[in-house]
């Protein structure tokens, strides 16, 4: 997989390091908190909080930006994960612009590895969306009508974000791998590369391409989520 991101044509607009800073990038967990695998990424401690080194955080992101931009030109789909407070309303934004997939209210088992049945799911609830605007439902009863509508509602919740996917997705982008480590967990038994932005607290080794940063601070979700988003984007319109 490392090498497939060394061979990405580099695409990505060059970072400016004070940006990155200013997003309060930089800031990783508290030592006791941290995941030893992070500490190619950590530049140094500061009164007992990890700070990262902020010129591979670039070169990550600019490898990711190349790897969207990839993605993008091909056709590819990409769903964006972030079920935290901070994430949701970064990542769906983004997903949309961007014409990503998103999921944001939680990562339901089987998401990846029982993707026939959960195929059926997102159907069932676009079935009977469409049926509900149609009037194909309008014989019922109020009460099976009011059913209908509750399992729309339920199915939305979950696969709101994804109702056009058509196939298991060929990458995922996540915010917090800890947070949303079954996500990670199914696309590597999936053999579904995984790029996630990741704290001081995460094992690198389960994603394929970290981008080391902080994953709490609100401007720092968006500064690496929009990053990765733009790369989509220039790719899809490279077509």
């Amino acid at each position: 997989m490392k090498k497939l991101f060394s061979e990405l044509p580099k695409k990505s607009p060059e970072l400016d390091l004070r940006e990155l800073l200013e997003a309060g990038c930089h800031f990783g967990h508290q030592k006791a908190k941290w995941n030893p695998h992070m500490a190619e990424w950590i530049y140094m401690e500061k009164d007992g909080v990890h700070i990262f080194d902020l010129a591979k955080t670039a070169d990550q992101l600019q490898t990711a930006y190349d790897f969207a931009y990839d993605l993008g030109s091909k056709g590819k789909t990409v769903v964006m994960v972030g079920t935290k407070r901070q994430a949701r309303e970064i990542i769906t934004e983004a997903a949309k612009k961007a014409g990503m997939m998103y999921i944001v209210s939680r990562w339901l088992g089987g998401f990846l590895t029982n993707w026939n049945q959960v195929k059926q799911s997102i159907k069932k609830m676009n079935d009977i969306e469409a049926g509900l605007k149609a009037g194909r439902y309008d014989g019922y009863t109020k009460y099976e009508r009011v059913q209908l509508e509750k399992e729309q509602n339920k199915l939305a919740r979950f696969f709101e974000g994804v109702r056009e996917l058509k196939a298991a997705p060929d990458c995922i982008f996540v915010v917090d791998p800890k947070r949303e480590a079954i996500a990670v967990t199914e696309a590597g038994m999936e053999h579904i590369p995984v790029v996630a932005l990741i704290d001081s607290n995460a094992d690198p080794d389960l994603v394929d391409l970290p981008i080391p940063a902080n994953d709490d601070a609100v401007k720092s979700i968006k500064f690496i989520v929009d990053h990765f988003a733009a790369g989509y984007m220039a790719g899809k319109a490279s077509k």
